[in-house]
């Protein structure tokens, strides 16, 4: 299967979470893809252009050749069965209870704790911004972030299903969330978190955001 026409829109300052995860997922699975950038806070997304190609006005969208998908899982599903193993890495762990559990898990990232991203938006992973203390229907939320998360790491700390899988990504990029505001979160957790930030794929990522922020500044600088 041909690779060499996959195209990536992310956000142009690389904050979003779900598109930092597809941009994993395709590192991860060794996949030679390209980057565009999309201007959210500009609205660039509601164009027409964009639009027509994501449907969604979201980001992340991959584009493989003439097909487009958008929604990071979704994506990582698509890829995963595109590009199979053993010529691909996989991203999904490969017993069948495992695929159902990690899907879960990415699914309810997405559907459910809104209170949290809202709260603690993704960008407070990449600045030294610190938001308020959580309100009550926040700190429930967590509690049952941290509950589901105990669970299923079996009280271990370095992936979700013994080897990583790319809803690894997703639940470390929710805990970080609260980690780098500095709220308090499980030792156990933390250490989780940090071995998952430490992955090539991840840190690649975390560079393109603090190199799009250098450029950002400089901008600002110069229109002064």
């Amino acid at each position: 299967m041909n690779e060499s026409n996959l195209t990536l829109y992310v956000g142009a300052d690389f904050v979003s979470a779900f598109a930092m995860s597809a941009f994993v997922a395709l590192e991860e699975k060794g996949l030679n893809f390209d980057i565009e950038l999309v201007d959210l806070k500009n609205k660039k997304n509601y164009l027409p252009k964009y639009r027509d190609i994501s449907l969604t006005c979201k980001v992340p969208t991959l584009v493989h050749n003439s097909f487009a998908l958008s929604e990071s899982s979704a994506i990582a599903e698509y890829i995963e069965s595109r590009f199979p193993s053993p010529n691909y890495k996989n991203i999904y762990p490969q017993n069948i209870n495992n695929i159902a559990r990690a899907r879960q898990l990415q699914a309810w990232l997405r559907s459910d704790l809104l209170i949290i991203r809202q709260e603690r938006p993704a960008d407070l992973i990449y600045s030294d911004k610190r938001n308020p203390p959580l309100t009550q229907a926040a700190t429930d939320a967590v509690g049952r972030l941290f509950y589901f998360a105990n669970k299923i790491l079996e009280g271990g700390t370095d992936n979700l299903f013994g080897e990583w899988c790319i809803a690894d990504t997703d639940l470390a990029i929710m805990l970080n969330r609260l980690i780098c505001n500095g709220d308090d979160v499980p030792l156990n957790l933390i250490e989780y978190v940090h071995k998952q930030w430490k992955r090539p794929s991840v840190q690649k990522w975390v560079e393109l955001n603090h190199k799009q922020s250098k450029i950002i500044q400089s901008q600002l600088t110069q229109c002064e």
